[in-house]
This record gives C-alpha cells, sequence and structure tokens, in this order.
C-alpha cells in the first residue's frame, strides 16, 4: 500500500505540473496603454476635446497563437449607454509570447459635443471581427459643454423627475391617492427611480460620483426606497360618510306615494 500512494502521489503532482504547463502556455492577451504620456488606469484620464491626445498601446500576447488586432477603439458609457465612442484602425500581429506597441493620434474635436464630466472609459483592441482581445478600464475627465448630448439626457432625466414628483404629490392633495398603503408607495415610486437616474448623470456631469455600476445601483436603489417610503407614510383619503335620510321626510313622502298609487 505504501508504494502504491507514493505512485498515485506522483502521479497527482506530475498531472499537476503538466496542467500546470498547459495554462502557463494557453496564458492570455492583455494590453497597457498611455493617453498623452499617463498611464491609462492608474489616474484619472483627462481628455480635453478640440484637441488631439497621443495614444500608446501595447498588447502582450501571452497564448501560443499569433493574434491579429485590427481595430482600437475608446469609448465611454453611462446606464450601460455608449455617449463616446472612437475607433481607429491599425491592423497589426502580436505573435505568440510577444509584445507589440503601436501609437497613433487621436482627434477628440468632436467630443465635446458628446459628453461632459466623469465617464467609465475603456481602450479596447479588437480582431477583424470586432470581437474583443485586450482591453483596459479607467475613469475618463471629458472637459466638454453642459450642452452635451450627456449633459442635456441628465436633464430631460430632472424634468422628467420632477414631474413624476408634482403628479403624485397633486394626487395627495387632491385626496386621489389608494387607500391601500402598499399602492401608495407605489404611487411614488416612479418618481424615485426618476430622481436616482437624473442623480447619477447630473452627479457625474459635475465630477462629484464616477457612474460606475456599484454608484448607479446605490443611487437608483437608494432613491427608490426613499420614494417608496414617503408614499407608505402618506395619509390615506378622507372618506365621506353619506348622510342619514330624514325620517321625517321620510312619512311625509309615504302619502304622496300612496296617493299616486
Amino acid at each position: 500500500m505504501g508504494r502504491v500512494g507514493s505512485l498515485l502521489l506522483c502521479g497527482i503532482v506530475l498531472s499537476g505540473l503538466v496542467a500546470g504547463t498547459g495554462r502557463a502556455a494557453d496564458g492570455a492577451v492583455t494590453m497597457n496603454a498611455t493617453v498623452d504620456g499617463a498611464p491609462v488606469g492608474a489616474d484619472v484620464l483627462v481628455l480635453a476635446p478640440g484637441g488631439s491626445s497621443r495614444i500608446s498601446v501595447t498588447v502582450h500576447n501571452g497564448t501560443a497563437a499569433t493574434r491579429y488586432v485590427k481595430t482600437i477603439r475608446l469609448s465611454g458609457t453611462a446606464l450601460a449607454l455608449p455617449f463616446f465612442s472612437y475607433d481607429t484602425t491599425i491592423p497589426f500581429e502580436v505573435p505568440a509570447g510577444r509584445s507589440v506597441t503601436r501609437g497613433f493620434v487621436l482627434d477628440l474635436a468632436q467630443l465635446g459635443g458628446q459628453a461632459t464630466g466623469l465617464l467609465p472609459a475603456r481602450l479596447q483592441v479588437l480582431d477583424a471581427n470586432r470581437d474583443v482581445i485586450a482591453a483596459v478600464s479607467a475613469t475618463a475627465d471629458v472637459r466638454g459643454s453642459t450642452w452635451s448630448v450627456y449633459g442635456l439626457f441628465g436633464l430631460a432625466l430632472a424634468v422628467l423627475a420632477a414631474l413624476a414628483w408634482a403628479a403624485a404629490l397633486l394626487a395627495l392633495a387632491r385626496q386621489r391617492l389608494p387607500a391601500s398603503r402598499w399602492r401608495r408607495a407605489l404611487r411614488f415610486l416612479p418618481a424615485g427611480v426618476g430622481s436616482g437616474l437624473a442623480a447619477v448623470v447630473l452627479l457625474s456631469a459635475l465630477r462629484v460620483v464616477t457612474p460606475t455600476p456599484v454608484a448607479e445601483a446605490v443611487l437608483v436603489l437608494g432613491c427608490a426606497a426613499v420614494a417608496l417610503v414617503l408614499g407608505a407614510l402618506t395619509p390615506p383619503p378622507e372618506t365621506v360618510e353619506a348622510p342619514l335620510a330624514d325620517p321625517e321626510a321620510t312619512q311625509r313622502l309615504r302619502p304622496v306615494a300612496g296617493r299616486g298609487a
């Protein structure tokens, strides 16, 4: 049994070494990049519209096959919506186990009308099929206009949220809210969700909060919860009791009804 155990132990160790070697050979493709000499991902990436930025991308191929890069993309999103995206076609290949660096100048003249404030940004390399080979993420500080698409989107969300609050409060003032506490809470829910979405965009445009998925969830769910609580705490509509019938008037009407019969 001792020899059998030793042989089994050696087999397990050897199989682990072989598997580890296979995993090392089948590594991943990674990348790092700089914009105007600043590393992407280390600090806030400042993107100033009206000029050009020098972008340098280094792709590391840890796989056993040559990878072919066709496009380099710089994009920014918020609330899962893309607000700016720049594709630059630079075909090159990265041999197995090698690293290749490419640089180019990106014109950001149109960025001022697309976004402003803090936005999550990604720099990606894509193959001929538009599949992402590698990517690096950063927080972009876009020095765009308040009247950009992103800024107007935030103002529109704020207006919609204000209208939702006005409708809910007007229904409260006119005693038109449902009698059920749960239904009254749901009546305020759209106003809370709208406030959360508006807060995500406006705080981003004001460079207060970066709209990461975690920050978006906290703001939207937090505002929705506050609206639900406020709706549940509103008083139910007052019920108006029907006036009691006058017994004397009823007695006076009886003989008249008899004569008519």
